[in-house]
């Protein structure tokens, strides 16, 4: 019998539409998972009997329950808020709601023995950028000189090390958290790669409210976003000095610059796989800045960053299929 591939994510992830609709027409067993629909409109069992573990879900529409045990492959692909049957939840009862549900969840998921992309714990592993620098480094990678803090006159002193610009980037949200947010209740729309200039620095003081990360600026030729789907490696040439808007910061998608794939030499391609194999993740986009001289430099890996608009610009590369077969592939082994 062939395994269920399970796809945990939210209701609006077009990423796993597209990746399920693939499964679907290659007529493998499906179960998606919508966080935001969850605990709502699912039920979940989790039972210990006679030294022996039992667990299922099913949807509350559906009288048939999967048994966990039929799974070989989760894609564990975004977060979603969960929903309950009740609206009218107080809120500590909304909260202790919250996390009820989550422990019930993982307790269930962390007990699969199958193919993960990623399993949460690599992926909680992986997303750190400091130590994605120390980690990149000693695997080979050049890395840009770097700081974190929430000390002013550290990013002074660091400012005063480097030759030539400063950028300040955000660790974690470009949207600075707005993202977690409803519409209306967000103060800024975001804030990209920026490079530091005088009117900032007489604001350093500002920096004592909470950490923020510098890097010394790179001067890029091309960018290069090379993503890691199971065996499969797609390395996208990002022309980003082709505009104004995103030369320090290629992530503007208002400026229609190029796209094209492009072929790692061999050591490269070893080096981005290797890395994000040391995760013990199955998928990863790393991104990497080509300079004038022709040195490859280490950014940072997304280890579940988003992947489809590479496709929408470079067609030939069909990373829908990519997923949907490593999936599959994954699967057959377990």
């Amino acid at each position: 019998m062939s395994k269920t591939i399970l796809i945990v994510t939210h209701s609006q992830d077009l990423h796993a539409d597209l990746v399920a609709a693939r499964l679907a027409a290659g007529g493998h067993r499906l179960f998606r998972l919508d966080l935001d629909h969850f605990p709502r409109d699912f039920q979940t069992s989790q039972r210990h009997a006679g030294g022996a573990l039992h667990n299922k879900i099913r949807r509350r529409s559906e009288e048939h329950w999967l048994d966990m045990a039929e799974v070989g492959a989760v894609w564990l692909r975004k977060p979603g808020e969960f929903s309950f049957l009740s609206d009218e939840l107080a809120p500590q009862e909304l909260a202790y709601a919250r996390q009820e549900a989550e422990h019930a969840l993982f307790s269930l998921l962390y007990t699969l023995d199958c193919y993960w992309v990623s399993h949460p714990l690599a992926l909680r592993g992986a997303q750190w950028k400091g130590e994605q620098l120390k980690r990149a480094a000693r695997m080979g990678f050049l890395v840009p000189d770097s700081l974190t803090t929430n000390a002013p006159d550290e990013v002074l002193a660091f400012k005063h090390s480097l030759a030539g610009d400063m950028i300040f980037k955000a660790l974690s949200d470009p949207m600075l958290g707005g993202g977690e947010l409803e519409p209306e209740q967000r103060s800024n729309g975001g804030l990209g790669t920026t490079i530091v200039d005088d009117d900032m620095l007489g604001n350093v003081e500002a920096v004592g409210q909470l950490h923020c990360h510098f890097q010394r600026y790179i001067p890029k030729q091309y960018e290069l976003r090379v993503t890691v789907i199971g065996e499969r490696v797609f390395a996208a040439k990002i022309h980003s000095q082709d505009d104004a808007r995103t030369a320090v910061d290629s992530r503007d998608m208002s400026a229609p610059i190029r796209y094209e794939a492009t072929q790692l030499p061999d050591e490269l391609r070893r080096r981005c796989v290797a890395f994000v194999r040391s995760y013990d993740l199955h998928y990863g986009a790393l991104d990497l800045i080509v300079t004038p001289g022709g040195e490859v430099v280490f950014l940072e890996n997304n280890p579940a960053g988003q992947f489809l608009y590479i496709e929408q610009l470079i067609p030939e590369f069909r990373m829908i299929d990519a997923m949907a077969d490593t999936l599959v592939e994954g699967a057959l082994c377990h």
